[in-house]
């Protein structure tokens, strides 16, 4: 008597020899599809130009990219210079009569160094809208194109929304910029290692600065943790980490008014 396991096994060596004949036809077949769309993009935005600046000359500038919050959404461009850089630009003063001579001091040179040494670009997001990533670079190879930028100086920064934004751009083209400065903000720490195994030298070479406040409740300063572990993980040593121990959700008013922080920008490039 033939064993049913032995039999199974002849079965299974004579399907194999005849390509599987015996099994039901196959319910499937091979389709392709193709289609063309079309995505339109665009950004009102301030631009500043620095100081000196001549458009027939063939002096280069650095630029500066700013990325607003989620308050500062919307369809007046104006709101964007609510803080930052641009909130700097217009000589508006901080409203809190706390401010010492120092601070002001400070302040002052952030401004100067801001209206001296930079094409200053600063985009609103439409209501109800994030940051996208094309419309983003978009937006700086039409500023590039148009005005005099030093390609290998062009830096990017943002707060909230805008960290977030800033994270996301520049760790995904980490090429196009000398350095970031992300605030409060938070991304993917898995575009991190991406970037690391496709494009090491890009990210490597990358200036990094982060800023949080240790109290923040409306975006935790584990966003920002996580991306600075994934960076040093990364190897990426250029990396500054600055954690505001007493402050809330803004952590860019006394960022944006350190000189410090442009001093230290200037000196990246690609």
């Amino acid at each position: 008597m033939i064993s049913l396991s032995r039999l199974s096994l002849t079965a299974l060596l004579a399907c194999a020899a005849l390509g599987c004949s015996a099994r039901a036809a196959e319910s499937q077949t091979v389709q392709s599809f193709e289609r063309t769309i079309t995505k339109k993009i665009g950004y009102e935005y301030l631009l500043a130009l620095p100081t000196g600046y001549d458009a027939g000359a063939e002096k280069r500038w650095p630029l500066l990219l700013f990325l607003h919050g989620a308050g500062e959404r919307g369809a007046d461009v104006w709101l964007v210079a609510k803080h930052g850089p641009p909130k700097l630009l217009r000589g508006e003063t901080p409203a809190s009569p706390e401010e010492n001579p120092e601070a002001r001091t400070r302040r002052a040179a952030a401004t100067q160094a801001l209206a001296t040494n930079f094409i200053v670009v600063s985009p609103q997001c439409p209501t109800g809208t994030w940051w996208d990533d094309e419309a983003v670079l978009a937006l700086l190879d039409e500023i590039t194109a148009k005005h005099q930028v030093d390609s290998r100086r062009v830096y990017l920064t943002g707060l909230s929304l805008g960290g977030f934004g800033t994270w996301s751009v520049g760790m995904k083209n980490p090429g196009r910029f000398a350095a970031i400065a992300p605030i409060c903000g938070g991304g993917e720490p898995s575009t991190v290692r991406r970037m690391a195994r496709r494009r090491t030298a890009d990210l490597t070479s990358l200036g990094v600065w982060v800023f949080h406040g240790a109290k923040d409740p409306t975006v935790l300063l584990a966003e920002s943790e996580s991306m600075v572990d994934a960076l040093q993980k990364a190897a990426v040593t250029d990396l500054k980490f600055t954690v505001y121990p007493e402050a809330k959700h803004d952590s860019w008013t006394e960022t944006y008014a350190n000189p410090d922080l442009y001093t230290w920008l200037l000196a990246h490039q690609r």
